[in-house]
């Protein structure tokens, strides 16, 4: 924040610093008070003075909206997962890519919630008005390969090409920490990497001696063809027919 001169006044912040206090304050009071958020509580959160922020921002939504803008900028989340090791057991590696991009979401969800998503983007124009520059781009390919880094030491594990299998995690992480798709009930990070290496069969009924290994159908498993669970699998009808034919006069 500020520091104090001789005469015991606040020294100003240094112009890069002070703009960067008052982003930081407003998104602390968003997730509070969403887009209600007053200047002079924005300005004592970043220890200025209230008219300060007009000196730097033409007014409290264009604060706003760099302050959202600065909380979606990617690259912290793609400096997070160019740290990940690639010599850590597979499992380990996706529960941690998982906490991530877990991590990222719910700071979005959150951020878009307490601002109520109102209103349509602003135009260039808006955007030149407020000297914010060409509207970021988001950049989903490089987020995308940065997944598929993660995975690429194993690439040959997977059933479906590598470039798919990062496809599905991160389809899966975001309706998992949705907090709609998900009933506010979001699903662990342990328990996406579990679902997508494993799926949620146990493959452990299929051993010799093991409940549903020749025995009767289960009715919790489903057939490998597809059909309904509790069904014999394709040439189950035809062997069972052949097993029950009446006697021939």
């Amino acid at each position: 924040m500020t520091s104090q001169t001789p005469s015991g006044r606040a020294r100003p912040l240094p112009p890069e610093e002070r703009r960067a206090a008052l982003i930081a304050a407003t998104l602390s009071l968003i997730s509070e008070h969403g887009v209600n958020v007053t200047t002079r509580q924005i300005a004592e959160a970043a220890g200025v003075a209230e008219g300060t922020i007009f000196r730097v921002f033409p007014h409290k939504n264009g604060l706003v909206r760099v302050a959202v803008e600065t909380a979606l900028d990617p690259e912290p989340l793609l400096t997070e997962l160019a740290e990940i090791d690639l010599t850590r057991p597979l499992p380990e590696r996706l529960v941690t890519l998982t906490e991530i991009l877990q991590r990222r979401l719910t700071k979005i969800f959150n951020l878009l919630h307490a601002i109520g998503m109102s209103g349509p983007p602003e135009d260039a124009e808006e955007r030149a008005e407020r000297g914010a520059g060409p509207r970021p781009r988001v950049p989903t390919e490089e987020i995308h390969q940065a997944v598929v880094r993660v995975l690429e030491p194993d690439r040959d594990r997977f059933r479906y090409p590598v470039h798919e299998v990062a496809r599905l995690l991160r389809l899966l992480t975001f309706a998992g920490s949705h907090p709609r798709i998900s009933d506010n009930d979001p699903l662990s990070a342990e328990m996406i990497a579990a679902v997508l290496l494993d799926g949620v069969r146990d493959h452990s009924a299929d051993e010799p001696g093991r409940s549903g290994a020749g025995g009767p159908p289960d009715p919790d498993r489903t057939a490998t063809d597809g059909s309904e669970p509790g069904r014999p699998v394709a040439g189950e009808h035809r062997r069972q027919a052949d097993n029950h034919q009446p006697d021939r006069p």
